[in-house]
């Protein structure tokens, strides 16, 4: 099991910088944040952007992966986005990973000024927003005419440092997004059962996860994919108990999790309130073992 940690951009630099540079000391293997214009309660306050958050994180670490948890097509349209994913691909010597999810219907999805998409459009802009990702990352000069996006020789020199592309980090818990996880995405990520209220303790969603991985390896089959090839992450928070209040528990949790197929656990970084609360303390002693 790699283990990963999500860092909200909640923090001037001079101060989140000591935050990225400990997830690298404690051996993480991945860490993450949030990408979004505004967010939850956090509207009002205090809120970086993605991409110069983790291009400053990745000149400030030497190893542990860098990546967003997750980008959405809400406020984004491909083809920029694909520069800065170059450049900053380039600037982490090659560590970046690129999470990607269909977004909600929160403030990121109308705060550029129009009504939030039926989620009939919303799956269609993913699954044409993640194609074209593809395409533009791997391609020198790459075209392409769909029905929300449009790219006319669109050119990203010198392309990625990893070849043929940087992964994919497709989060989808339903077929369709399922889908896109195992045509395009190196790794698959869940963060629990949306339609569930409450945080799921370690056992329960473990399960439901299984649920889930089951369903994945059915569509990894029809589309022709090893389903051993996509690794399988999840993220604990805000809908499933990441077991951090103690070592025991966390333990316990990142064992059952093991046993039902995920590769990857990502926990989030300790906050003194809500949300994701958890003890610094405690955080230290798990992740020094």
């Amino acid at each position: 099991m790699q283990l990963g940690v999500l860092i909200l951009p909640e923090f001037p630099w001079a101060t989140a910088q000591a935050l990225w540079r400990r997830a690298e000391a404690l051996g993480f293997e991945h860490a993450w944040t949030y990408d979004h214009l505004a967010w939850r309660s956090f509207r009002d306050t205090t809120w970086f952007a993605a991409i110069p958050t983790l291009t400053a994180a990745a000149m400030v670490t030497r190893r542990i992966r860098l990546g967003t948890l997750v980008a959405s097509p809400n406020f984004r349209h491909p083809v920029p986005f694909a520069k800065e994913l170059v450049a900053l691909d380039d600037i982490s010597g090659g560590r970046f990973t690129l999470g990607l999810g269909a977004g909600s219907s929160s403030w990121d999805a109308t705060i550029l000024g129009q009504a939030a998409w039926s989620p009939e459009e919303r799956a269609g802009r993913f699954a044409e927003f993640v194609k074209l990702l593809d395409q533009v990352l791997r391609e020198p000069a790459a075209s392409y005419q769909g029905h929300y996006y449009t790219a006319n020789e669109a050119r990203t020199y010198p392309g990625c440092i990893q070849q043929p592309r940087l992964p994919f980090a497709i989060a989808a818990t339903g077929r369709q997004g399922m889908r896109l996880a195992a045509t395009y995405g190196q790794i698959w990520v869940t963060n629990g059962d949306r339609t569930r209220e409450g945080i799921m303790d370690a056992k329960q969603g473990a399960q439901v996860v299984r649920e889930q991985i089951a369903r994945l390896e059915e569509v990894c089959g029809q589309v022709g994919r090893d389903p051993a090839s996509l690794r399988r992450l999840v993220l604990s928070g805000p809908r499933l108990d990441g077991g951090l209040e103690s070592v025991e528990a966390f333990q316990d949790t990142v064992g059952r999790y093991a046993e039902a197929g995920v590769t990857d656990f990502v926990v989030h970084w300790p906050r003194p309130d809500q949300p994701y609360a958890a003890d610094p303390a405690i955080f230290e002693r798990i992740f020094s073992q």
